[in-house]
C-alpha cells in the first residue's frame, strides 16, 4: 500500500515538474504526501477518542441527525460544539481499512450524526449493520485518533 502511494506521489511530483505554484495548489498531491509522511492535511485538528457503533444496537436508527441514511465506514457522530456537523474529516488511522465493498478506506468520514454520549473530544464511527461490522475497526475502539477537518459537505454524505 505504501509503495503504491509513494509511486502515486512521485508521479504527481514528476507530472508537475518544477512549477512551484502548481505544487502549492495540488490538494491530491498534498494528501498523498501527508499519508506517506504521516503528517496531516492542513485544517483544524483534534485528538479524539473513538468508539464504534452499528445498526441494530440500542438507540441506533437508519437515519443520522441530518435525516440522511447512515453510511457504513463513512458516518461519524460528533459533539457539534467541537466538530461542526457537515464537516468532512480525515482520520489517518482509518486509511487502508477494508470497506464493506472490499476496497481500502481513504480516511474520509462525514460528521452527520450526534449522540448523547458524544461530548468533547469523542467521536463515534458507524461501522454498518450488526456487531460483526465492527470487526475491521476493532483495533480503533477506545483509541485516540487524529481527526482533521478538510472540508464541508452539502446534502447527505455520499453512499
Amino acid at each position: 500500500m505504501r509503495r503504491r502511494l509513494a509511486a502515486l506521489a512521485a508521479f504527481s511530483l514528476i507530472a508537475m515538474g518544477s512549477n512551484a505554484q502548481a505544487a502549492a495548489q495540488d490538494p491530491l498531491g498534498d494528501l498523498l504526501m501527508s499519508v506517506i509522511t504521516g503528517s496531516l492535511p492542513n485544517g483544524p485538528g483534534w485528538n479524539v477518542k473513538a468508539t464504534l457503533y452499528h445498526a441494530g444496537a440500542k438507540g441506533v436508527g437508519a437515519l443520522d441527525s441530518l435525516g440522511c441514511k447512515v453510511v457504513p465506514m463513512r458516518t461519524m457522530a460528533v459533539d457539534k460544539t467541537l466538530i461542526p456537523r457537515r464537516s468532512v474529516v480525515f482520520i489517518k488511522e482509518t486509511v487502508g481499512l477494508k470497506m464493506p465493498d472490499g476496497k481500502a478506506h481513504d480516511g474520509y468520514w462525514y460528521a452527520s450524526d450526534v449522540g448523547g454520549a458524544i461530548k468533547g473530544k469523542r467521536i463515534d464511527l458507524y461501522t454498518g449493520r450488526g456487531a460483526s461490522s465492527m470487526n475491521p475497526l476493532k483495533g480503533l475502539n477506545l483509541a485516540t485518533l487524529s481527526a482533521v477537518k478538510v472540508g464541508d459537505f452539502k446534502g447527505c454524505p455520499p453512499a
